[in-house]
This record gives C-alpha cells, structure tokens and sequence, in this order.
C-alpha cells in the first residue's frame, strides 16, 4: 500500500534491492523468501520477537535521485504481488515524467505530493474513516491473513507477544485473536510453528498460574490443551478471549454472528495499535457491566462514566462514586458496595443546571426530577461536557414518553386485598412509608443496605407488585412502551402454533391449589399474559416452569405489569433460562455445584456419587423455589431475588444442603436423598403471613407419619446471608462463562449422538465416520455464517426443527465438502458434477441441504454396489425434476390406459373399500427401481461420457478404463440408433389412436439404407469423441518423463482410429476414440433429438468390461479424506507462509 513519505537513511540495512531505475528501488527484506543463510534467519527471528514485522512490510519502494544519500519510502507491501502492482504503475505513470524534471529537489517534491494525493483519495473512499484502524494494525491483520490463510472476511481483533508452550520448551513468537479463531506463530531460528483455533472449538478457558506455566491461559478443546504465558497484560489479553468464546458459544446457541455495533458512542481519542473492534468490544463489556448493575434493558448504551461524590440528604453526606450518563439514564453507584445506588430515567428530569462551585462543593451539577426531588453532584471533572451530553440527551426523549401512569391494565388478581389483615403486616408498611419518605419512591429513590433490609424481612402485600416491578426494571420498561402488551395480545388471540398448544396443555396446571386459578378469569389472563410473551419472543415462544412463575406474577400484578415483570426475568434476569434446552439453568446448575465444591466439599462427594445435585437444582432454579416450597414461604425469596437477582437463589440453596448436611451423609442413594430434601422444603414456613394457607401439592404426597419440625423461611434466608452472603455478582458471572464453554459443548456432543443415532440404520457408515462427518458439516456451516454466505444464518440454522435438519449448507459449501470428500473427483469438472449432485439432493428445492441428505450422497458413492452407483451417476446427468416422470414414449401408453379407465369406470362400479385399498396404495413409499429411470438423450449421454472419463484421469489403471469407456460409449450409440429405429416405427404405427406426433422423419426411410443409418452413428459418435476431446483439455497436465516426451507421436500402445467410420465390431482390444477432425466433426456437430437410451442398457454395457465393473465395485476409503480435509488448514498455512518467489511460480 501507499504510505506518507518517511526519510530512511540506511536503505541497505537489512534489505536486498531486487529492482532499481534511476528514481525508484525496490527492495525485499532479509529472511523473506529464498536464500539468505545465517543472517536471514537472524532477521526472520528478530522480526517475529520484536514484531518489526507488523511495523515494516516484507517489499518496500524507496525513491532517490541522483547523489543523494537520502531515501524516502513511498510503498510497501506484504506480498511480492502487492509490491509489483505499485511498481508498475511507478514506471507507467512517473518514470517518463520525472525525466522532463532538471532539480532533483523539484522531482523529490513531486514524487511525494503524487503519493499524498494517492493517499489521500483512497482514504476518501473508504466508508467511516474515523473507525479506520491504525497503519500497523491493518498490517498485523493482512500478515494474520497471509500466515493463517484466513479470507478478508476475518477480522483481527487484536495481537499479543507471548510464549506458545509445545511440550516443556517454550516457544516465543505472537498470538492474533480474530473474531472466529486464536492463531499463533512463532519463528526462531528457521523453525515455524503455527496453531489455529476456532473459537466455536473451545470447551474450557481458564487463567492459572502453576510451577510449570506460571500466570499462563490454558485454551482447552475437546483433543488437546494449549498453553500460553509470558503476557506483558495477562489480565486484558484473557478478558478478550472471554468475549470472543462467548461470542462463540452464542453462535452455537442460537446462531447469532458477530457483528459491529454500529450504535455505541465513538472514542474521543484513537488509540493507537488498538483496533475498531477492540474499542467496539471493550465498549460492549462496559455496556453489559452498566445494563446489569441497574438493570437496564438491552437497547440501553453507555456514554461516559466519571467520579464524582453524591450529597445523600438522609445521611447528610457525600458519597464518593461514579456517576453514569446512558441515552435514557443518569446513574450513579458508591464506591462502597450498597452504601448508596441511584437511577434516574430521563423522562423524570425537568431541570439540569450547575450549581455554584466553592472550597466544600467543587464544580456540583443539580439535577430536578418532576416529582419534587433534587440530587446534587459534585467533585466533577469536566461538568460543562457532563451538563452539555446531558442536555442533548434530554432534547431527544420523546415527550410522549414523559409519564409513568399504569396503561390499560386488560385483567389483575391480588390476594393483598384480604380482610383483617394482621398487626405485623401493618408494621411492614408503615416501616415501608417511612423509607419512601426518607428515601424517596418510585424509580428515582435512594437504594441503600437500610433497603435491603426492609427487603429480608419481607414486602407488604399490597406493595410487592410496586416494588417487583422497580427493582427489576420492568416499570422503565413499561413506561416507554405505553399500550405495546394491549397490541401484543390483539397480535396472539386466535393463533395457533406450537407455543400456544403447549401454553393451553399448562394452564390448569399453574397453581391448582390456589383459588384464583380455579376459575376462568384467572386461566384467561394467565393465558393471554404467556400468548403475549410468545409472540413478542418467537425464538422462546413457552417454556415449561414459564407458567408457574407468571401465575404468581399476576397474583400481585396487574397483567401489563406481570407481563414486563416476565420479559425482566426471561431476558435480563434469568437469560437463557426459559429457551428450547434451558441452557441457562445448566449453567447455573454448573455454578451450583462448583460452589458446593467450594463450601461444601464433604457434602459435594457425597452428593456426586449420588448424583443429586444435577437433579434437583434445575426444578429449584427454573421456579425460583415456586414449585417445590409452599407459596407463602417461596414468594419472600421471590422478592429477595428481584432485589439482589441470581446470587440469593445460590445462597438459599448452598443453606438448604447445609442444614441437611449430616443426614444426607447418611444416604445410600438418591430416592432418599430427594425425599429428605423434598420434606424440608415442604416444611420450610412463613409465620408472618396474612393470607389462608395454601396446601402445598408435594407436601401433601410425601408427608409421613411423623410431621417433621417446621422451618421458618426468615431464618432460613439470614442463615443464607450469615454462611454464604460473600457470593459476589462478579464472582458468579466469571463462574458462568466457565460453564456456559462446558454446557454448550455438552449440548452440541449430545446433538451430533442424537443425530448420528438417527442415520446410522439408513447408512453404511460407521458411528465414527458419521460423527467425524457431522464436525466437518457443522464446521463448513458455522464457517459460512460468517464468510460471506449467500443466506442469512436464521435461513440456514432452525433451533426448532430435530437436530437432524438444523444445520444446513449451500450448493458453495457442498462443493467444497464434495472436492474433499468425494469420490468423483473430475479436475475442474468436479464443480459441475457438485451441482448436478447437489440439485439431486435438494429435495424441496430450497437451495440447502441437511446433514441427511448430505450423508446419503456421500453413501452412495462410498457403499453403493455398480448398479447404486451407476444409478447415481445416470440421474446426475438427467435434467432437473425428471426423476420419477414419464418419458415422451410412455404417452402413448398412458392414453391408452386412461381410455381404458374409463370405459371401465362406465361399465363397473367400485365400492368404498376398492377405493380405501388404492388410496393405502398410493400411500405406501414406492421403491424405485432400474425400471423407474426415465431414458437419456443424446446430449446428456454426452456428459456422462466426459464425466467418466475425467473421473478416470488419476486411476492407476487410467488408459485401460479409458479403452474401456470408448468401447461402451461406441456400443450405447449403436443401440441408441437401432433404438430410434424402433421408436420412431411404434410411434408412426400408433398416430392415429393418441396424441402423440411423429418424432422425426428418419423412421420414414426404408432400412436398408445402411450408409444413412452409418452416417447417423458416427455422427453421434464423433459427437462423443469431441466430448472426450474436450475433457482431455480440461485435464490437467500429468507429469511426464523424457522417452514420454520423445514419443509424443502415439498414445501409449494404443492404435489411432478415425471415429467417423468406426463400427461397433471394428474396436479392437488396443482401440482408443480419438477425436475427429474435418467434415466428420461438423457433420457431428449437430445432436440427433431422437437418439435415446435406458439405464439398462448403460449397466448392460458396463458390465461388459471388466476394468470398469472393477472401478465402481471397488470401496472409498472415507477415513483417509476426511484425515485430509483436517489437515486442509495447515495446507493453507503452509502454502501460506511460503516464500512470495514460490507463490509466485504456483500462481503462474
């Protein structure tokens, strides 16, 4: 590329001219290409470890002139192509002109104001400049591309220094993390070493530090373990590959690519080396980290951030922290954990001003909300921006949105509004009033530990709704969307798909005990809550557990409100809990465990050889302790969780295996495990409750003889905060990611079993041939989600079809799987073959294929006996949706019989049971047989006929089968003439009696003219020999030795024979069809569109030569092209990363 002129003083250092004209030199840098010795290595090393080779370009051009001693570098380029486009056009474009110049100065000056105009025009061309990265980076990524053989569709994201360890010896050299792969390479001393990894292959990334890879990240798939250390930021390195695996694994999910956030705020500064990705992604942690600690929604983008202190007029203080400004919200979090927490949604904001600065209060900003209250906030460092982005921000809230009153509320059932209610209940609520006053209410109050507090020792009733609905974020969430779940319910009524079946099979089954769903004012809301929430989120529609938890929901909720309440949970607060595989309740299933391992270590043995853990958390985590606690008790955690989120539940737990600790010891196997568990939490209470109490439905299955002593559901949530209250957010989420790698993983391993067990009995493959098939498809699927795919991935990718049909390929990706892997590999008519093959297996036309239909190609080329086979290759050669129709010499026939129907159907009539046999009839699966096969004309009996005979171009045997092939395709040409003959005569006798018209005027002749019949067969068969002469210029060159050479005059043994007189009983043993030259070929080159012939007599024909019958009964290895199509990637590589002079000689 063109680069701003920079002085270079020593132009030989390090370099090797390799062109040079009176203004310009070209030069190749030393340990790049051929040659070199010792200080080419020394160079190749020192360029790797320094990485002076992302700072300077393998070719540079330097301009000179005269005596000068000073050089200028105008170009350089990362491959010898590259270099030698810029200078060509140096010496088109300049050479002549700088000729006319008599100043050296004057042509120096030139020359670098025609390179910055260069420059300058391409940067004008590029879209978003201000994302444009670095010069070194762009250089870092295109010699990533070069070293790994990677498309321009991967992007570099960024690039590391660090030591590869292979084995006990360490490797330096440098590690590049892109969006789809890590990548390292290392070169020291002429030895490369070169790793790729997908990410999608990750099942387990951990940073550890030990005695033998101190402070190193161990990158795990499912074969190998990879180490790497010595990082100058091991901290930053680990957090991007974290990012980039989740990526990953999201992709696996629910196939969502990576793709640029073209909403997040700009950096004010670009960093240097740091690429637009990199700031992209950095800005997305941020974000995610913001949108969790407030709980915001996801359309939510972070500004800024900055320090500030906070006056707290309850504590009269400041509190020092950190202020946030978002395009809707102003946050502000202390600096102690939950000393102090603030939101302020936008649309509350009437007033932003800045207060006067003095010695106590520097530069404080006043903040007015419309309910009458005031924050101040001082200590800021750039208040005049702060209030300037805040101001902006403001002007763009729409006013419409400027109101937090409840829209239509459509149904609601409360159990708040019960008759004397009791003492302690009244305390709640007045307790609850004095914190609103002091505090404030709504979404702009202070959130401080006094609030928690208040929280632990349970909500009121009659404002548990209220206070749900603002600790989960759903009331921001309501209040700028006014009248969307009244749209969302006229939307769902009267559809009826998979998720509304299931919701209706649910609805008597969410709290039956209860009496607001025993009767159908409660069943209809319900219904209409979770029809609504399946058709806002489609690729959720319904869950399981869904019901339970939404039916408690609307218990203290109206139904707009238990509908956001909902959309919190399922896709902030539980993500991924409530999809097709609740891949969320694994992970967190995952967590549970590790930390029973870590509290509980004893307990946790115990309990793994028993295998209960895995089976009781998930019921626990995907009810929120709903359906195995009574209501009562379980609905205090609920309001604990919409407080503090996932890390109570954990802590609940881990209390509950505590107390029952020393009885589970005791336990010999898992029933009694569970029925001790079981009857704990049946009998775990809620003393202080207001409402009649509601008979739990397992309490009353599994109660003994002997009621065991009653737990109080308040001591049992302080126990959980006193033992196990040091569970930190971050903590958890870092525990997340670990097992999110290993859930996914889990899941895709149990996906390819699942479909690997549903083709095994259509297959002839092995179960480890099917499942090594089934990596290599996923991967070429996954691969073209996001290199340029001619599809959308949500077209390619169905979660909710059978694993078998989720993944699909297009006709690109099955050509370059059917080059690796098949057997019919044709030269450059193999692409052509890929499609025919490709269009057979798509049976709904579509433009994709399943991993099935992909397996039953395959399978026919690989374990078909000569007759699939040939089979196969006959109906590759028929055009599209022939297969199964009638042949124009069957409608005679077909006339024939349908006049006959009918004068039957006049004479006779059938009873119902004749009808009910031929419509079982038409039902049962036909089977196709030889007979099936429509017949092949002459042009496509061409194809055929080139088709084998590239197909026979790298066989050992390779001259015999082509004899062979010549001697069959001359023997299907007679018997298509003789065929015509016969045809043509049927067809003429049966005119009168069908529709069907005379083919051609060839029957007419009198037979025995044989020199027009022999004229028609060698112009069919020199139509052929053209064909074949064509696919021999396709071939490409063999190697050929020096007595080859010598005696180019004769083709092998073989005789020369004109085609255009050739009998079928002149081929001799030693004849080969060589094409025609002359009258013969014009002659031929018309198609004869009468000429035909059936599969029977191709396998006729076939069989008898023995070469080919030994050619299609002969078995594929598909072990070893798969073992090839692995190592594919290191051929690129290695390809790759060779010298430019030997890509250069591949090339031409």
């Amino acid at each position: 590329m063109w680069i701003t002129p920079e002085e270079v003083l020593l132009a030989n250092a390090l370099w090797v001219s390799e062109r040079a004209n009176p203004f310009f030199i070209l030069q190749r840098r030393k340990g790049h290409g051929k040659g070199g010795g010792i200080t080419g290595l020394l160079v190749g090393t020192m360029d790797v470890v320094l990485d002076s080779s992302a700072r300077v370009a393998p070719y540079r051009i330097l301009h000179q002139t005269g005596d000068s001693q000073i050089f200028w570098s105008i170009a350089c380029g990362s491959s010898r192509k590259e270099i030698t486009g810029h200078w060509e056009w140096l010496e088109t474009n300049l050479l002549q002109t700088l000729s006319i110049f008599d100043n050296d100065e004057d042509i120096t000056t030139f020359v670098k104001g025609k390179v910055s105009g260069i420059i300058a025009e391409e940067n004008k061309s590029k879209a978003a400049q201000e994302d444009e990265d670095s010069g070194k980076f762009r250089e870092a990524e295109q010699k990533m591309r070069k070293l790994f053989g990677m498309p321009g569709e991967e992007k570099l994201v960024n690039y590391y220094s660090c030591s590869y360890w292979k084995g006990r010896v360490p490797r330096q050299g440098w590690v590049y993390l892109s969006v789809n792969h890590l990548c390292f390479y290392s070169f020291l001393l002429g030895k490369e070493v070169t790793l790729v990894v997908q990410w999608t292959e990750v099942t387990r990334l951990e940073k550890n530090a030990t005695l033998v890879f101190p402070e190193s990240v161990r990158v795990s798939t499912r074969h190998t373990e990879h180490y790497f250390s010595m990082f100058l930021n091991i901290n930053d390195t680990f957090k991007l590959m974290e990012q980039l695996a989740t990526i990953a694994m999201r992709q696996l999910l629910d196939n969502e690519g990576f793709s640029a956030d073209r909403t997040l705020p700009k950096a004010c500064k670009t960093l240097k080396n740091v690429s637009a990705l990199k700031r992209d992604l950095d800005a997305r942690a941020k974000n995610e980290r913001y949108r969790a600690l407030f709980r915001l929604t996801p359309d939510e983008r972070l500004d800024g951030h900055t320090d500030c202190t906070l006056w707290t007029p309850f504590a009269k203080m400041h509190i020092v922290g950190q202020l946030f400004v978002s395009n809707n919200y102003i946050c502000f979090c202390s600096r102690e954990e939950d000393l102090c927490q603030l939101i302020i949604p936008l649309r509350e904001v009437s007033i932003v001003e800045k207060a006067d600065s003095s010695s106590v209060l520097p530069c404080p900003v006043s903040i007015s909300t419309k309910n009458k209250m005031t924050f101040l906030f001082a200590n800021l460092k750039d208040r005049d921006f702060l209030v300037q982005r805040i101001s902006d921000f403001l002007q763009r809230t729409p006013d419409k949105l400027w109101s937090d009153g409840h829209p239509l509320a459509l149904s609601g059932y409360s159990v708040s509004q019960s008759e004397g209610m009791c003492t302690k209940e009244k305390m709640k609520e007045e307790s609850w009033n004095i914190h609103f006053f002091e505090f404030g209410r709504g979404v702009c109050m202070y959130r401080t530990s006094k609030t928690r507090e208040l929280v632990l020792n349970g909500i009121p009733e009659s404002l548990r709704g209220e206070l749900w609905l603002l600790f989960s974020g759903a009331q921001n969430e309501m209040a700028t969307h006014p009248g969307y779940y009244a749209e969302l319910v006229e939307q769902a009524m009267g559809r009826c798909t998979l998720a509304t079946e299931e919701i209706e099979r649910d609805l008597h089954r969410s709290m039956p005990e209860h009496h607001a769903f025993q009767n159908e004012m409660g069943i209809a809301a319900l219904r209409r809550v979770l029809t609504a929430y399946a058709c806002r989120n489609p690729g959720i529609g319904y869950c399981q557990a869904m019901n339970i938890v939404t039916s408690v929901l609307l218990l203290y909720c109206t139904e707009e409100e238990a509908f956001w309440l909902l959309v919190a949970l399922c896709e902030r607060m539980l993500p991924d809990y409530y999809n097709t595989r609740v891949v969320g309740a694994l992970v967190d299933q995952g967590v549970f465990e590790e930390l029973t391992r870590e509290c509980l270590p004893l307990l946790y043995e115990h309990m793994q050889e028993l295998g209960v853990i895995s089976t009781i958390s998930l019921s626990w985590f995907l009810t929120l302790f709903l359906s195995v606690m009574p209501f009562d008790s379980a609905v205090l955690l609920v309001d604990c969780f919409f407080y503090e989120g996932i890390k109570v539940i954990f802590q609940v737990a881990l209390a509950v295996l505590h107390a029952n600790m020393d009885t589970l010891l005791g336990c010999t196997d898992e029933g009694e495990a569970m029925t001790i568990l079981g009857r704990y939490l049946d009998n775990v209470v809620n003393k202080q409750t207001v409402s009649p109490p509601i008979p739990h439905l397992h309490a009353l299955l599994t109660s003994g003889d002997e009621p065991p002593p009653e737990i109080d559901v308040f001591q049992l949530i302080k126990s959980s905060y006193d033992k196990f209250g040091s569970l930190r957010a971050d903590v958890i989420e870092q525990m997340r990611f670990k097992q999110r790698l290993k859930v996914i993983q889990s899941l895709e391993d149990t996906a390819k079993r699942s479909v690997v067990r549903a083709i095994m009995t259509d297959s002839a493959f092995s179960i480890e041939e099917l499942e090594e098939l089934y990596v290599l498809f996923k991967a070429k699927h996954i691969m073209s989600c996001y290199w340029g795919a001619s599809c959308t991935a949500a077209e390619r990718h169905d979660p909710s079809l059978p694993y078998l049909e989720q993944y699909r390929i297009d006709l690109e990706q099955f050509c370059q799987l059917f080059g690796a892997l098949g057997t019919w590999l044709c030269g450059t008519h193999t692409v052509t073959l890929a499609a025919r093959h490709f269009r057979l297996l798509d049976s709904n036309k579509d433009g994709l294929i399943n991993f099935k239909e992909f397996v039953t190609g395959l399978s026919g080329m690989y374990h078909g006996d000569m007759t699939e086979k040939l089979k196969l290759l006959y109906k590759l050669h028929l055009p599209p949706g022939k297969q199964g129709k009638t042949t124009p010499q069957d409608s005679s026939c077909i006339a024939i019989c349908i006049q006959c129907n009918i004068v039957m159907s006049v004479s006779e009539v059938k009873d119902y049971k004749y009808y009910l046999r031929m419509w079982a009839k038409e039902k049962e699966p036909k089977i196709e047989t030889i007979k099936d096969l429509p017949r092949m004309n002459q042009e496509q009996f061409i194809e055929l006929c080139k088709t084998l005979y590239n197909m026979f171009s790298e066989d050992p045997l390779e001259q015999e089968l082509y004899h062979a092939i010549a001697t069959v395709a001359s023997l299907l040409l007679r018997i298509g003439e003789v065929g015509k003959k016969f045809t043509n005569n049927g067809a003429k006798k049966s005119t009168d009696t069908t529709y069907t018209q005379a083919p051609t005027l060839s029957a007419e002749l009198p037979q025995p003219e044989k020199e027009e019949s022999n004229g028609e067969s060698s112009s069919g068969q020199s139509l052929v020999c053209k064909a074949l002469a064509e696919a021999q210029l396709e071939t490409p060159p063999q190697q050929t030795s020096d007595e080859e050479v010598k005696d180019d005059t004769s083709v092998s043994s073989y005789s020369m024979v004109s085609t255009g007189s050739l009998q079928c009983e002149d081929i001799a043993d030693d004849t080969v069809l060589i094409g025609c030259a002359g009258d013969q070929q014009r002659r031929g080159s018309t198609l004869d569109g009468d000429w035909s012939i059936t599969f029977e007599q191709v396998l006729a024909s076939m069989l008898t030569e023995p070469p080919l019958v030994d050619y299609f009964e002969k078995k594929g290895d598909i072990q070893a092209r798969m073992a090839t199509c692995k190592m594919q990637r290191g051929v690129e590589r290695q390809v790759s990363s060779s010298s430019d002079h030997e890509l250069a000689q591949l090339s031409t």
